[in-house]
């Protein structure tokens, strides 16, 4: 079920899913591709050491235009422009270098399905199955996207930082959830 009380989401993932986009995008079509899944051969991989996330879902698309003469300016619907994320982590090296799955993955151009799931509490797995994510109330969105870039930020009083760019290729499809079996 979805988060029903005010907490931290400590326990928040991002997970790529490595294989074919799914003919129809659906919540049914995207909980059971991330289902199917196996983490354990790279179909699917949880990015690890996030430092902090960034604001999820779809940003307004709302210009503020001054009107002479008045004290307030007006609101319009302006163009949309292509969203991007970009993500905080503790660079560990060997997780993005050269021949890794993630270090593959930047500056590819090959879309892949993308799953951020908040959580409060630890589930028993990441897996999408019940046993896993259902077991702790959920909120999951989905949305298709590449990743383009990396930079790295040495750091000589803290760990180094990585920002990892995700370009969106599709409508944020959520909030879902995964209910326990």
């Amino acid at each position: 079920m979805h988060i029903s009380s005010i907490g931290a989401g400590m326990y928040s993932d991002l997970s790529i899913a490595d294989v074919a986009l799914p003919g129809t995008i659906t919540e049914t079509s995207l909980n059971a591709l991330f289902a199917q899944l196996d983490y354990d051969n790279d179909d699917a991989i949880s990015v690890g050491n996030v430092r902090e996330f960034p604001a999820m879902g779809t940003p307004p698309n709302v210009v503020n235009v001054p009107v002479y003469g008045q004290a307030t300016s007006q609101q319009i619907q302006g163009q949309a422009d292509a969203p991007s994320i970009e993500l905080q982590l503790n660079y560990v090296a060997s997780e993005w270098a050269s021949g890794t799955v993630l270090g593959d993955m930047v500056g590819d151009g090959t879309q892949r399905v993308f799953r951020f799931t908040l959580l409060n509490a630890k589930p028993p797995g990441l897996a999408s199955e019940p046993s896993g994510l259902g077991m702790e109330e959920n909120s999951i969105y989905y949305w298709v996207g590449k990743v383009e870039a990396l930079t790295v930020t040495p750091n000589l009083t803290d760990s180094n930082v990585a920002t990892v760019t995700v370009t969106i290729q599709s409508d944020f499809y959520g909030a879902y959830t995964i209910n326990e079996p």
